[in-house]
């Protein structure tokens, strides 16, 4: 089994409050010509109570396809942030990189993969962004991928063993932080991935933990699952910023502490 040990984007939507339905009868009973035809202040409210009650249902309906599609993305995206960094040959590789000269290796679109520091340590890289690009951050994680027969294992893993190893190391997670220009990120938010599949190349980044060149072969492995806490930034804007995170786990002598320097630079569509 290949094991590596190493959130949140905000929704915001607009409330429909009773006080503003209530102010709305007030209104009506003061001044619509209904009451002439023998209806109630109580019929009113009634009335209004419906389509207050029909207006939430909507609302509700509306609201929760956005919810569930944001954590459906967020268990899709680390999945997807464990293909792009396990893909990406050591040389090269982000997690590896100290200074931050292969941080945009293997990125596109409109959300970027940072990296954390493979089983752990500091780094401080700098590195540009295109703006309106949001931001993956792996505050601490844990992937399992079944190897049959390739470093140390022996048979197959179940999803469910391999879920439960991900999330044992996750549950010891302490001292977790995201601070954006030295203001902190709170909420930070427990991701369990999507089940995927990793394409590992000839000199991938689990050879060296294994045993050397060559002990881990090339090749697609499945299934594989992630646990952790991940952070969805929003696009930030134009100019310099400083992104740090850390995290811990006392138990596994693990500490991860990392650094980006950023700019967000102006992209031209024209």
């Amino acid at each position: 089994m290949l094991f590596f040990l190493k959130p949140y984007n905000r929704y915001r939507g607009k409330m429909l409050t009773v006080t503003s339905v209530q102010n709305s009868v007030d209104r009506q009973f003061e001044n619509s010509s209904t009451f002439n035809h023998g209806k109630s202040r109580r019929d009113v409210m009634q009335n209004n109570r419906k389509g207050f009650l029909a207006i939430v249902g909507i609302g509700l309906a509306l609201m929760i396809p956005i919810c569930t599609a944001l954590a459906e993305s967020l268990d899709r995206l680390s999945a997807e942030w464990w293909q792009w960094a396990l893909s990406i040959p050591t040389s090269v590789n982000p997690q590896i990189d100290p200074t931050g000269q292969n941080a945009v290796v293997g990125q596109r679109g409109s959300v970027w993969f940072l990296a954390g520091v493979f089983f752990g340590g500091t780094a401080t890289r700098t590195f540009s962004v295109p703006e309106r690009t949001q931001l993956f951050v792996p505050v601490i994680n844990s992937v399992q991928i079944n190897t049959p027969n390739v470093c140390g294992q022996t048979g197959t893993l179940s999803v469910k063993e391999l879920r439960a190893s991900a999330a044992a190391f996750i549950d010891e997670a302490t001292d977790l932080s995201v601070t954006v220009d030295g203001v902190p990120i709170k909420n930070l938010q427990r991701v369990r991935s999507q089940i995927f599949a990793v394409a590992l190349p000839v000199d991938n980044i689990f050879n060296s933990p294994c045993g050397g060149p060559g002990t881990v072969p090339p090749g697609i492995y499945s299934p594989a699952v992630d646990d952790g806490f991940y952070v969805l930034l929003d696009p930030l804007p134009l100019g310099h910023h400083a992104l740090h995170f850390h995290s811990e786990n006392p138990s596994q002598n693990f500490m991860e502490d990392v650094t980006y320097n950023l700019t967000v630079v102006p992209v031209s569509l024209k």
